[in-house]
C-alpha cells in the first residue's frame, strides 16, 4: 500500500512541542510533512522554527489552512479553543494531556485554594461537552495524547487481559517526581489544578483504559468509573517545609500530592497516587491485580539497563533518565526513554488513524472520563474525602 502524506502543524513551542517533533521524525507508516509552528510567543516560535527548518506562522488560522492535523502542545488553558478551531475546519487535533479543565474566573487574583471545587467540575464538564459536540460535527477527530496507554508494558497488559479473559480487581498506579518543567504550572489559572491533574491523569487514564479493554473483551462494553474519593495536599507550601533545593517549591495555589480511590461500575477499584515531592527521578508505574494474573508495568524507571558511575563528571554529557538529581553511583539509564514511555508509538498510531482510519485507543470519550474523574476528585478532596459520583461519556 502506498504511504499517504499528512501535512502537520505544531501549536506551542515548549517542552511538549519539542518531543512531539522528535517523535514525528520516527513515524514510518505515513509520510509526514511538518508545515510549521505557531505560538503566542513569536520570538520563541521563530527560534523553534529556525532550529528545525520549518516556518513560524503568525496566526493559528493561517497554519490551520495549510495542514491536515495539528499538535496542541500549549498550556492546558488553551486546549479547548484550539481543538475546536481545528475540528471546525475538519482538521484532526492531537491534544496533549489533560484534554481540558477549569482555569478560573479570568481574574488576575484568582486563587485555586479558595474557590468552590464544584465550579471546576461544572465548568470542565461544560468544556468537555463543547469539545465532543464539535468533534461530532467534524469529519476529523480528537486524538488524546496520553502516552501511558501506548507504553509497551501497558499494551502488553492489554493483550494479557484480552486473551485470558481476565477480571481486573485492583489497579494501583503512580506518577511522581520533583516538579514540573513549566513555570506556568505553579498557577491553577494556567494548569487547571495541581499534581492530581498534571500527573495523576497519566496512571488514571491507563487504569480507565484497561478497565474499558476488560469490559469490551468480556462483555462487549467498557467498564466505566462510577465514583471517586480523594485527598490533596500542598506539602511544599507548609510553613514548616524546609527547602533544600531538590524539590520544586514555588507553587502558588496548587496541590503537590494527591491520591484518588476510584470505584468502577462493576465494584472493582483503582488507587492513583501523584506527587511532586519525590527525588531521584521519575517514578511511573502501574500494577494490575486480576483474578488470573498480576502485572507490574515499570514505565520509568525500569531495569533494562543498570550502570554504576563512580564520578559525577564522567557522565556530564550522558543522558540517564528524566529528573534524576545525580548521575553518580548506581542508576537505571533508559536506552530509549521515549520508547518505554510510549511517545513514538502514540504518534505513529495517531497518523495511522488519520491516514488509514485505524482504530484509536485513546478516544475523546476516554479523555473526557479522565477529566470528569479528576474534577470529581477535587470536589471529594474539598469534602475531606467524601465519595463523589462520576459523570461518564
Amino acid at each position: 500500500m502506498e504511504k499517504k502524506t499528512i501535512r502537520t502543524g505544531i501549536i506551542g513551542a515548549g517542552f511538549a512541542a519539542t518531543f512531539h517533533f522528535e517523535c514525528l521524525k520516527k513515524v514510518h507508516g505515513t509520510n509526514v510533512e511538518v508545515e510549521g509552528v505557531y505560538a503566542i510567543d513569536t520570538d520563541h516560535a521563530s527560534s523553534y522554527a529556525k532550529k528545525r527548518g520549518i516556518r513560524a506562522y503568525k496566526s493559528l488560522e493561517e497554519l490551520l489552512d495549510k495542514v491536515d492535523v495539528i499538535h496542541v502542545c500549549t498550556p492546558p488553558v488553551a486546549h479547548e479553543p484550539i481543538a475546536i478551531a481545528a475540528l471546525e475546519r475538519d482538521k484532526f487535533a492531537i491534544v496533549e494531556k489533560p484534554l481540558t479543565g477549569y482555569f478560573g474566573d479570568g481574574s488576575d487574583d484568582f486563587n485555586g485554594d479558595t474557590f468552590p471545587k464544584t465550579d471546576a467540575l461544572d465548568h470542565s464538564l461544560a468544556s468537555i461537552e463543547r469539545i465532543l459536540k464539535a468533534e461530532k460535527k467534524s469529519k476529523a477527530k480528537i486524538l488524546y495524547a496520553e502516552n501511558w496507554i501506548y507504553a509497551p508494558s501497558i499494551q502488553k497488559e492489554r493483550e494479557i487481559i484480552e486473551k485470558t479473559g481476565a477480571q481486573v480487581l485492583w489497579i494501583y498506579g503512580e506518577e511522581a517526581h520533583s516538579g514540573s518543567h513549566a513555570t506556568t504550572y505553579a498557577y491553577w489559572k494556567f494548569s487547571g489544578g495541581g499534581v492530581m491533574i498534571g500527573k495523576g491523569c497519566h496512571p488514571l487514564s491507563a487504569a480507565l483504559y484497561l478497565k474499558r479493554v476488560e469490559g469490551i473483551a468480556r462483555n462487549g462494553k467498557p467498564i466505566l468509573p462510577k465514583a471517586v474519593s480523594a485527598r490533596t495536599h500542598a506539602i511544599t507550601r507548609l510553613p514548616g517545609f524546609e527547602d533544600k533545593g531538590h524539590i520544586r517549591a514555588d507553587y502558588h495555589d496548587i496541590d503537590d500530592f494527591s491520591l484518588m480511590h476510584v470505584v468502577f461500575e462493576d465494584g472493582t477499584i483503582a488507587d492513583i497516587f501523584a506527587s511532586d515531592i519525590l527525588v531521584g527521578g521519575i517514578h511511573n508505574w502501574l500494577q494490575v491485580s486480576a483474578n488470573n494474573h498480576r502485572t507490574v508495568c515499570n514505565i520509568n524507571p525500569n531495569t533494562a539497563m543498570q550502570t554504576y558511575n563512580p564520578v559525577e563528571d564522567y557522565f556530564k554529557d550522558i543522558y540517564v533518565v528524566e529528573k534524576t538529581g545525580t548521575k553518580q553511583g548506581w542508576s537505571n539509564p533508559s536506552p530509549d526513554e521515549d520508547w518505554f514511555t510510549g511517545y513514538p508509538q502514540e504518534i505513529e498510531a495517531f497518523y495511522r488513524t488519520i491516514a488509514y482510519g485505524d482504530e484509536l485507543e485513546t478516544t475523546s470519550n476516554l479523555a473526557a472520563d479522565c477529566i470528569s474523574t479528576i474534577y470529581s476528585a477535587y470536589v471529594s478532596a474539598e469534602k475531606a474525602g467524601a465519595e463523589v459520583p462520576i459523570k461518564t461519556f
